[in-house]
């Protein structure tokens, strides 16, 4: 179990966090811009755009059902370049968790803090990307706030899972394996383009058990206000995905850092 839990000290991840907050600031503008400018583009080149010729997809205007899949895709690829690049620069390029360490943080503390701060970025894209959503009318009514709880405990799973590979990772190449075994397909397979409905069945057994879908199970309802299902199942999936990925992140780096 990671020491921070252990010591009962469980907020020692908190100048970790307020660490990497501090340093986004100083690119909060463009960051900002990124975050609303990129889904915007996204949402009216695919949503109007593809949506013309696509019409209706399961009883909703594409754009409407494009735009909770956005959300979702946006959290996964948030957390996945936090997790990744940005913690492995931290980690074995700059060094900081190293001078962390001569503190009285431990690894755990240092892991617990990166896993909250990617969930974090996560819900700073989310929230843009549903402002957008909102101003070009594909968000139904105030039930959809509900949907940014569902992508921090996404990107809590997302973040995890991508800690793992920046604890394995000797370099920015690496990521490649991951991104085009892991990120890449559950883009295309998560429901976020198009419904599960139309895979084959093989492939679609595959795609159940990728965490974006059932991040997208929860998500899109609450955004378009249809019927909302299993959200236990689907948030203890996600659970268990980031959970263990924790552990195994934490485990990994600490071997790495005191190797």
């Amino acid at each position: 179990m990671p020491d921070s839990l252990l010591s009962g000290r469980a907020m020692r991840w908190l100048p970790v966090w307020r660490r990497n907050l501090r340093v986004w600031f100083k690119l909060a503008g463009p960051a900002l811009v990124g975050n609303f400018g990129e889904p915007l583009l996204y949402l009216l080149a695919l949503g109007y755009g593809l949506g013309s010729l696509v019409g209706i997809v399961g009883e909703l205007p594409y754009l409407v059902f494009l735009a909770s899949g956005i959300i979702c895709s946006s959290a996964l690829f948030t957390a996945s370049f936090e997790g990744m690049y940005s913690a492995y620069t931290r980690m074995a390029v700059q060094n900081t968790w190293e001078a962390m360490l001569a503190t009285p943080l431990d690894v755990g503390d240092i892991v617990l803090g990166e896993l909250i701060w990617g969930a974090s970025k996560s819900l700073i894209s989310a929230a843009a990307i549903l402002m957008v959503a909102a101003a070009l009318g594909a968000v139904d009514g105030w039930r959809a706030l509900w949907a940014l709880p569902a992508i921090f405990a996404a990107g809590l799973c997302f973040t995890a899972m991508a800690l793992v590979i920046a604890g394995l990772a000797k370099n920015y190449d690496f990521f490649l394996y991951y991104n085009t075994l892991f990120v890449t397909p559950s883009l295309l397979l998560g429901g976020v383009f198009f419904p599960m409905e139309g895979l084959p069945p093989a492939v679609r057994a595959v795609a159940e058990w990728l965490p974006l879908t059932h991040t997208v199970a929860i998500v899109r309802p609450l955004m378009t206000g249809t019927a909302l299902s299993g959200v236990a199942i689907h948030l203890l999936i996600l659970m268990f995905y980031g959970g263990f990925a924790y552990l195994l992140a934490t485990l990994l780096i600490r071997k790495r850092l005191r190797g």
